[in-house]
């Protein structure tokens, strides 16, 4: 006499072979110049610019002021330029850190 086997069914082997794998369509992403992509950051975060921009006015003056000779002006304006970056800094982690409590809501 021969031991009976106990056949095992499973719901995965009940239902059939699996459908075939079709490959699923990649994700396109469209081209971002650098126009397009410096109008996004900048809406994104205005201060940004707007600080880069104060350097920029800040520095430029006082090189005007030294050139023409005022040294004080000029000092002034070397210390308005490390409040404006500082500002600009500022900004910049400002904007870090509200993007990622943005992404991870």
């Amino acid at each position: 006499r021969q031991p009976e086997r106990a056949v095992v069914v499973t719901l995965a082997m009940a239902a059939g072979p699996p459908p075939p794998l079709e490959p699923s369509p990649l994700p396109t992403f469209s081209e971002e110049g650098f126009t397009e992509k410096f109008l996004r950051k900048t809406r994104e975060n205005p201060l940004v610019p707007l600080g880069c921009l104060c350097t920029v006015g800040v520095l430029a003056y006082g090189i005007i002021c030294f050139k023409k000779g005022n040294t004080r002006r000029s000092q002034l304006m070397m210390r308005a330029r490390v409040l404006a970056q500082g500002f600009t800094i500022v900004s910049v982690v400002g904007g870090m850190v509200a993007t990622t409590i943005k992404s991870r809501q």
